[in-house]
């Protein structure tokens, strides 16, 4: 589960973690109170800042013809006309595709006197199956572009989860970002404060791009949070109920959240070829295996390792809810599942849905034997597929024609 800007800042904070003081809007005329209030309070500019999940947000354009979603002001009435402009309409950026997403709330404060940029990151290693924590002089580029281009200019820190982050580390760290004297305990301190938010959150992703070394305004140099991103794992949100109050459903997409609501993992995609599927490495095949043959697959579907009858009919109803789909491919394989119980709720699902597009099922595994005699007795117009192979040839040679 992705978070806003605002809210990974609100974790930050509590976690000792230096965040710009600012607070979220949603119209123009709180927008320009809030802003009031932080020149007041001594602040000489403000940004306003667009609060949507995805990157890129200063480089936008929004739909409007307004450049840019992230704006540095001077005035409050300045502030006032750039959320007029913002609020409510379509920002695209490269990580929101051409569809773009409407900004309903912006993040309003102060901007920083920024001297240094920097990147931080805490993520899972997979490799070692253990966090890391990434930082880099490289701030406020793309990180991939970095690790391309220039990987010496990364460096990491490998966290033992037993007994977490260590002073020691978060000294190297900020010691490798050129940082030096009361900088570096500054720094450490707020590395401490990262990798615990990470792990009391149970994040998948922290990051911090840029961090930045700003001005104070008692000309003390320091070290400051000025964006944050923080990706949850979706599997621990039941120990977090105060996370949870976090989702912004407008932010996710309509057929998502259904998903959601029937414990089903589904991620619609560009292609026409839509893929059921129980486990998420056999779903990845499937869609590599539709692609090598020609195809193109519609979505992610897993509706895991003990989908009920209703849940399969659920996964057909969100499938077809996509327009864009002209065929579907199941690709089953009981391990755990019963065979059979998929079979019943395809046929269930096809006669409750009136399904009309090319239906291949492919499966294998427990009971699979009494699962096909279901299919072949429903009457209905269910190719079977002998192997993902076959499978994914008929439904890509169906959809063509």
């Amino acid at each position: 589960m992705n978070i806003h800007e605002y809210q990974a800042k609100q974790l930050f904070a509590q976690f000792g973690v230096p965040v710009p003081p600012g607070s979220v809007v949603t119209t123009p005329e709180d927008a320009k109170t809030a802003a009031e209030k932080l020149l007041t309070a001594g602040h000489r500019r403000v940004v306003v800042k667009s609060q949507i999940h995805a990157g890129g947000r200063g480089k936008g354009t929004f739909k409007s013809g307004l450049q840019g979603g992230v704006k540095v002001c001077s005035t409050a009435g300045e502030v006032f006309e750039r959320a007029k402009a913002m609020l409510g309409q379509t920002l695209v950026t490269k990580q929101t595709g051409p569809d773009g997403r409407v900004v309903g709330k912006l993040l309003i404060e102060a901007a920083s006197a920024i001297k240094s940029e920097f990147y931080v990151a805490v993520l899972l290693d997979r490799a070692l199956s253990r966090p890391i924590v990434m930082a880099s002089t490289e701030g406020g580029m793309d990180i991939e572009e970095v690790a391309a281009k220039t990987p010496q200019k990364i460096i990491r820190e490998v966290i033992d989860p037993a007994i977490g982050m260590m002073p020691y580390q978060a000294r190297k760290l900020a010691a490798g970002l050129g940082l030096k004297g009361d900088l570096i305990n500054a720094a450490a301190k707020l590395l401490l404060g990262v990798y615990k938010t990470s792990w009391e959150c149970d994040a998948g992703l922290v990051e911090i791009n840029p961090l930045c070394l700003v001005e104070s305004a008692d000309g003390k140099d320091t070290v400051m949070a000025v964006d944050a991103k923080i990706g949850l794992d979706d599997n621990a949100l039941y120990r977090h109920p105060e996370l949870q109050a976090m989702r912004d459903l407008g932010e996710e997409s309509p057929l998502e959240i259904e998903a959601s609501r029937h414990s089903l993992n589904y991620i619609k995609l560009d292609g026409d070829i839509a893929c059921l599927v129980n486990g998420a490495g056999l779903a990845m095949a499937t869609m590599d295996i539709i692609q090598h043959y020609g195809g193109s697959p519609a979505n992610f579907l897993d509706v895991g390792g003990g989908a009920s009858k209703e849940q399969v009919t659920a996964a057909f109803k969100i499938i077809l809810s996509d327009p864009h789909v002209k065929g579907i491919l199941v690709n089953i394989f009981g391990g755990i599942m019963d065979c059979n119980v998929i079979a019943a709720g395809i046929v269930a699902a096809v006669r409750e849905t009136g399904l009309k597009l090319p239906l291949v099922v492919r499966l294998e595994g427990n009971n699979v034997q009494t699962g096909k005699k279901t299919l072949a007795e429903s009457g209905l117009t269910i190719v079977s597929g002998d192997s993902m192979a076959d499978a994914a040839q008929k439904v890509v040679k169906a959809v063509e024609k």
